[in-house]
């Protein structure tokens, strides 16, 4: 969650390929979707997405993805590159 919104997308790339849970849940942003959406990190949302994370995790202060990206203007960022 922290280098989802931190940006640290070789980080999180790391801790994918060495088993992290994508779905873990905790903390202010509840997951890491939640907070690279909230943060408006498009590339670590794609990545999160290709790797099976669920947009439909409830919790934290937004209540999911779509409420984070949309609270700070970042709406569009959830869905597939262009």
């Amino acid at each position: 969650q922290a280098a989802s919104c931190n940006g640290h997308q070789e980080i999180v790339e790391l801790l994918l390929a060495n088993g992290a849970d994508v779905n873990a849940q905790g903390g202010k942003h509840s997951n890491a979707l939640q907070a690279a959406s909230y943060k408006g990190h498009q590339e670590i949302v794609q990545l999160l997405l290709a790797n099976g994370t669920n947009v439909n995790v409830q919790g934290g202060d937004y209540g999911n993805a779509l409420q984070a990206t949309s609270c700070k203007g970042h709406i569009g960022k959830l869905g597939p590159k262009r």
